[in-house]
């Protein structure tokens, strides 16, 4: 029997994927690896959010970093030795340029895919993102793409947000330098990866971070639109954490109040648009995750044990 489809962003999705043929228990510990904290003075400035902690980092302390290059054929070219030193790598897309993502032609964003050889002339395309977002549907993609193909999917972004390089920042769980998106852009592994942990001001835990970004975007519509989608990953990340755990009713009711959270957001932004936007109904949902999460956390230990029996 497959597995359920995995609750991940295109970031984490793809980085199962690379991850799975050295680390067989990759899903078990990304799950386990899952939090919540948010960092008030990111680079970019207002927040950046982070996810989980790294998991890609192997027993010789060797991890991914970004790579880049300004034009296609340096950047084939190291695709192709990356290729030839570890088998996969991970690459990033652009969605405007990828025919299965509900942006195609129309926005774009960075979006991570797994590249392999398929014979000498194309490549294998692996891209295992499934979800309804608020742009669409995506379901997970196989197929084999030419030199040019590849190319087209790869597009440099013609421009990005501040939001959206922090999410780039922060993809791994960490502070990683991007590569700048008016490149070809891939991730390598690295020796020393280019990552700077303990730099920045952040706010540590579910429960501190959530009260914060609620502080933050509960009665500034502006500032939920901007964080909507890390919001929509923060909640993905949680329940996929939580659907590991013990069936508790605690752990229940935690899930659903997750569930329910991208879709108030969604829900407040439309309400802004219409001129009229509804602050109570943002402010309830954060509240009420906050409150299964509150419970979570209380929830004693051996509870949990005898739901596991």
């Amino acid at each position: 029997m497959s597995e359920p489809p995995a609750e991940l962003s295109c970031y984490t999705a793809s980085l199962v994927a690379y991850l799975a043929p050295r680390v067989p228990d990759i899903r078990d510990r990304l799950a386990a690896a899952v939090r919540l904290r948010v960092r008030t003075d990111p680079p970019e400035g207002r927040l950046a959010f982070s996810h989980h902690t790294r998991v890609d980092i192997d027993e010789q302390g060797r991890g991914l970093a970004y790579r880049g290059a300004g034009d296609w054929p340096a950047a084939r070219a190291a695709l192709d030795a990356e290729l030839a030193r570890h088998g996969s790598v991970i690459a990033v897309g652009n969605t405007r340029h990828i025919p299965w993502s509900p942006s195609y032609g129309a926005e774009e964003t960075s979006h991570w895919v797994v590249l392999g050889r398929h014979g000498d002339d194309a490549w294998s395309v692996r891209d295992d993102f499934d979800a309804l977002t608020p742009r669409g549907t995506q379901t997970p993609y196989q197929g084999v793409l030419d030199d040019r193909g590849l190319r087209d999917l790869l597009g440099p972004l013609t421009r990005t947000t501040a939001q959206a390089v922090s999410r780039d920042r922060f993809a791994l769980g960490e502070d990683a330098e991007p590569a700048p998106h008016t490149g070809y852009r891939w991730l390598e592994l690295a020796d020393a990866p280019n990552t700077t942990a303990d730099e920045g001001t952040w706010v540590e835990g579910p429960l501190p971070a959530l009260r914060h970004v609620a502080d933050t975007v509960s009665a500034d519509p502006e500032a939920l639109s901007r964080y909507a989608d890390d919001i929509w990953t923060a909640a993905r990340h949680q329940r996929f954490h939580l659907a590991s755990r013990p069936r508790t009713a605690a752990v229940e009711e935690a899930a659903a109040a997750w569930g329910s959270l991208p879709q108030a957001v969604r829900f407040g932004i439309a309400s802004a648009e219409r001129g009229r936007y509804r602050a109570g109904a943002v402010g309830t949902a954060f509240a009420q995750v906050i409150r299964t999460v509150e419970r979570l956390e209380d929830e004693p230990v051996d509870s949990m044990e005898n739901a596991a029996r």
